[in-house]
């Protein structure tokens, strides 16, 4: 944002009401006060006048000081925004008007805000000394962006401890009812000031919420507030493009209009996202009016991590994302729109990259990555960038980046300026961290005091109305996921994609050499109950938390194992495994995919190098089938059942030889629900004691070689 200047050399005097008083008029009734009122002017005003009143006038001249402060602004000569001035009434006179000049930079920002303070006063006394100038920005045009993305199913509060100035707080944190809340007190205090609430996409799948309602709760909760737009997210399309429809069903139920976006999305006509030609449920962009005002919101979609980690239809395309971006912001731009949200789904350095190829965008809102964007890493938390993180576009002009975290936990408030040209200006706003009151009382003031000094710092309550509609899922859901299945020892098992990749929320960084501790328990679950089988295969995205030490609830193995997939039985040759293996590892090291295809084995070890080419990445691949007493070499002419979860056998994470052999005839699925499976490990085969494994399919991993000084 361009400064406002206010230039001291010409602080000017005129002279009001200067017909001198008469008779008991003039001097007859002691010392005058003197006062000054609020001003406001617009830019194309020229200046903001402030006027100094006598209660009466004098016969000798009234002196006084004033000191004029714009905060946030600069003042030529002086960086710290403050100008002080002695100025005279002369005698006779009942009026003074100290005026400001404005600098009008044909820019569109924030209202400013001028203070005069009568600081000193001769021969007068002081009333009411301190005004407030409001200088009204009259260039361009605002757009206030409220948004989230990555909810993921997670519509009940959580928790989070943060550090408030050395100490620690615990916070109820987030819940869907508290994101109700918040956008309708956004959307009242700008009421008027052209508002959109965006959703960038993943609301679906996470918690037992989808699992066991397929969107329903979820489109239930949205329509509480009414989103203006959803771009769809990889893991709407997780229990296929049907299911997706369904939950699109249950949104369009409610009166909101949303408009559902994916400009990169080409559903085949005659299937569930695209019924006829004429019925789609996905747009690629919406064009929203405001006054004279016209802005445009395209959608973007990742398209591989889509195609190869999710279930859409192999007949539902995901084109490129920049040349499709490109593509529809030209076609808006050629029916005169000059505004342009691109609303993506893509991760936070895809969104800056993206930002550098295309040409004609303004603002970037996104999701995918679960990026913190903002000044919160005093607080203990872990940010990504600064919110919103400014970039440039392939021209060279101003494009603004934005994302709000994940799992219902901050609403982003993007505020985007525009020039009278149309160009963004500037933009800023505030990333809502949404907070409840600690219950403790020292909490509670520490809370107090933060949130009031850092409005990131939301203390917010939940929503009446969203209340009410999630008691009816969460009785449901409460009833099966407070049951205990069994106790995890220790002091819990981690949950890892690569080895010592550091996501693990009780484990560091290289303290799973051998890979995500969950991941191999979780593969041996299988295994042990598909009881026909020699290998169980397992994608390491497909289980998605810790295990923590004590209680372990069905709940928590739901949101272990939030998809809804069946386990399925292959007839495999050793060659096809091996095969097999390669494929996932490949799938994110050369084909671009999530990190998730990383396989997990049970039955099954191997040695990994990531550093050599593809085919040649796994050795020393050693199995233990049904029967079996001791580990021997896989046979690559012989044939194993293998067990793997439906999504890895329909293709997904690049498993591309499962679904060949499934799609031959050799495979058949046990309709066993996966989450159900590690549910009945635990208490029948583990009897409810759940421990760290100390064994794992992965034997010794090379990574790529680090970079040489």
């Amino acid at each position: 944002m361009k400064k406002l200047l206010f230039l001291p050399v010409a602080l000017v005097a005129m002279l009001l009401a200067t017909v001198p008083g008469g008779g008991a008029g003039a001097s007859a009734y002691g010392f005058p006060t003197i006062s000054v009122g609020d001003a406001a002017a617009s830019e194309a005003d020229g200046t903001l006048d402030f006027v100094v009143e006598l209660s009466h006038p004098l016969t000798r001249a009234v002196r006084f000081t004033v000191d004029i402060e714009a905060p946030g602004t600069g003042v030529v000569g002086n960086t710290t925004g403050l100008e002080r001035r002695r100025f005279v009434i002369p005698p006779g006179h009942t009026s003074y008007v100290v005026s400001v000049p404005i600098i009008d930079d044909d820019v569109a920002e924030a209202d400013a805000s001028v203070v005069l303070s009568i600081t000193a006063a001769w021969s007068a006394r002081r009333g009411d000394t301190t005004a407030i100038g409001t200088i009204v920005d009259d260039d361009g045009f605002v757009l206030n962006a409220l948004h989230v993305n990555d909810h993921h199913s997670h519509l009940q509060e959580e928790s989070v401890t943060l550090d408030l100035g050395g100490q620690e707080v615990e916070f109820p944190l987030g819940g869907f009812s508290r994101v109700v809340t918040q956008l309708k007190a956004l959307e009242s205090e700008l009421a008027g000031q052209n508002v959109v609430k965006i959703h960038a996409g993943d609301a679906l799948t996470g918690t037992l919420y989808f699992t066991l309602f397929q969107g329903e709760a979820d489109a239930a909760m949205m329509n509480a507030v009414c989103f203006d737009i959803l771009e769809m997210g990889n893991h709407e399309f997780d229990a296929g493009d049907g299911v997706l429809a369904g939950f699109l069903d249950d949104l369009a139920a409610g009166d909101c209009d949303t408009a559902t976006l994916g400009a990169n999305i080409v559903p085949a006509v005659g299937t569930p996202l695209l019924p006829d030609a004429a019925s789609p449920y996905l747009a690629p962009y919406v064009i929203e009016q405001y006054g004279a005002d016209r802005v445009a919101y395209i959608g973007i979609d990742v398209a591989q991590k889509t195609k190869v980690s999710s279930s859409p239809l192999e007949t539902t395309q995901f084109l490129d994302e920049v040349q499709t971006a490109q593509r529809y912001i030209d076609e808006v731009s050629a029916m005169g729109v000059d505004k342009i949200v691109v609303v993506t789904h893509q991760g936070y350095q895809q969104d800056l990259d993206m930002a550098s190829m295309l040409s004609g965008v303004d603002a970037i809102i996104g999701g995918d990555s679960h990026t913190l964007l903002g000044d919160f890493a005093q607080y203990g938390l872990n940010p990504g960038g600064p919110y919103p993180t400014m970039a440039t576009d392939a021209a060279g002009k101003r494009v603004c980046v934005a994302q709000a975290w994940q799992y219902s936990y901050v609403v982003g408030h993007l505020t985007l300026r525009f020039n009278a040209a149309g160009d963004l200006a500037s933009c800023g706003g505030t990333p809502h961290l949404l907070l409840g009151q600690p219950e403790d009382a020292a909490g509670a003031a520490l809370a107090a005091a933060a949130a009031g000094a850092d409005p990131q710092l939301t203390i917010v309550g939940t929503d009446a109305t969203a209340d009410a509609i999630l008691a009816a899922y969460a009785a449901e859901v409460d009833l099966l996921g407070e049951e205990v299945i069994g106790q995890v020892t220790g002091d819990g098992i981690c949950a890892g994609r690569f080895p010592n990749d550091g996501r693990s929320t009780i484990c560091g960084e290289f303290e799973t050499p051998n890979g995500g501790e969950v991941q191999q328990l979780v593969t041996e679950a299988f295994l042990a109950r598909a009881f026909r089988a020699d290998i169980a295969l397992q994608n390491s995205g497909g289980v998605r938390v810790d295990l923590l030490p004590g209680d372990l609830t069905i709940a928590r193995a739901y949101e272990l194992l939030p998809f809804a997939n069946t386990l399925v039985e292959l007839e495999m040759t050793g060659a096809e495994i091996q095969a097999s293996l390669e494929e996932g590892l490949g799938n994110v090291l050369d084909a671009g995919g999530s990190t998730g295809a990383y396989p997990y084995g049970a039955g099954i070890r191997w040695d990994v190098d990531v550093s050599q080419p593809f085919g040649s990445r796994f050795s020393n691949i050693e199995v233990m089938p049904k029967g079996a007493t001791s580990w021997g070499p896989l046979d690559l002419t012989a044939t194993y059942i293998v067990v793997a979860n439906s999504f890895m056998v329909g293709g997904g994470d690049g498993y591309a030889t499962l679904k060949t052999v499934s799609d031959s005839g050799r495979s058949v699925d046990t309709f066993l629900d996966y989450a159900q499976t590690f549910v009945d490990y635990v208490e029948e085969d583990l009897g409810g004691v759940v421990n760290a494994p100390t064994e794992f399919s992965t034997k010794s991993y090379t990574p790529l070689p680090g970079p040489t000084s």
